[in-house]
Order: structure tokens, then C-alpha cells, then sequence
């Protein structure tokens, strides 16, 4: 009988202890996070530049309306995109110190605004404020042939240093970055 107790006290308490530390994970994201480097080569380690931010999915919905014209957006989704510049850039006019910066948009019929902010660390655009713009610069818009569900973020590089290029659906916009 006492062998019959020791097993069953032996069971129970093995049993709370496993379910006492059993990790519970949560399901995938329906926006994962990515990131995209320049450049963008694995083997090459000494990286300028690195943004990382959520990539939402169209599933049948407009972009229009995830991105409404004129009104400041994350630039993707959940958190804002966080940029970072290992060395000091050009972006657009201003000369901008490496560091890590949020990255807003406010998108356009035929341009969008493009936003380096100070403020990091941040939920979404919805506390976003002007007066913690680091720079600002207007980029084209232009169509794709290729419907892209994900928005997506991608490094190319260019005469004076590489291009951002921010896509989703047939929509495009080119972001250039001096080195």
C-alpha cells in the first residue's frame, strides 16, 4: 500500500510540476516581422543600414484604405519600423547620424512623405508627433507588374548609395539613401 501512495504522490506531483513549467506559445503573427539590410548579402557583415517591421497582408482588402492618403502611417504593421544607420547617411536633404530611428510615412496619390523619427520604441503611428522628425523627404509612387501580398521592404543599390524600396500590391515607392 505505502508503495501504491509513493507512485500516486510520485505521479501527482510530476504531473504539476510539468504542467507548472510547460511554456505556452502563442500562434504565429498574422503580420510577421521581418527585416532587410543593405547591403543585403549574408557574407557581408559590415551592414550601413537595417530596418526592421511587420509585414501585413492585403487578403483581399485595399490598400487605399490600409494607408489612407495624407494621414501618417507605421509603415507596415504592430509596431512602427525601426530603421537603423550603422554610419552617417544622407537622407534626402539632411544629413542623418547613425543611430536607430522610427520610420513613418504618409502616403500620397502621387508621392508619399517619408519620416526618420527620434521617438522609437513605439505601438503603431498613434503617437506619433511632428516635432521629433529627425528628416523628411518626398518619394515617388510608381505601379509594379507584380501584385506583392506582403508588404515588403527591400535594399538596392544605387549611384550615390541604395535605394529603400517600400511595396505592396502593384504599388511602389523608391526612398534614395547617400553614403
Amino acid at each position: 500500500m505505502k508503495t501504491i501512495i509513493k507512485a500516486l504522490v510520485f505521479t501527482l506531483v510530476f504531473v504539476f510540476s510539468y504542467t507548472a513549467n510547460a511554456q505556452k506559445f502563442p500562434d504565429l503573427d498574422k503580420s510577421p516581422m521581418d527585416a532587410a539590410t543593405y547591403p543585403s548579402s549574408y557574407k557581408v557583415s559590415d551592414k550601413v543600414v537595417k530596418i526592421t517591421y511587420s509585414r501585413p497582408q492585403l487578403n483581399g482588402r485595399d490598400i487605399a484604405k490600409l494607408t489612407p492618403n495624407d494621414e501618417v502611417w507605421r509603415t507596415g504593421a504592430n509596431e512602427a519600423a525601426e530603421i537603423t544607420f550603422y554610419k552617417d547617411v544622407q537622407f534626402g536633404d539632411t544629413k542623418v547620424k547613425a543611430g536607430t530611428y522610427s520610420l513613418f510615412t504618409i502616403p500620397g496619390e502621387k508621392e508619399w512623405t517619408i519620416i526618420l523619427s527620434s521617438d522609437i520604441n513605439v505601438w503603431g503611428a498613434y503617437t506619433y508627433k511632428q516635432d521629433q522628425d529627425v528628416a523628411r523627404i518626398k518619394a515617388a509612387t510608381s505601379q509594379g507588374k507584380d501584385i506583392l501580398e506582403a508588404f515588403s521592404i527591400v535594399f538596392e543599390e544605387s549611384k550615390t548609395g541604395a535605394d529603400m524600396n517600400l511595396g505592396w500590391g502593384k504599388l511602389r515607392v523608391k526612398v534614395p539613401i547617400t553614403l
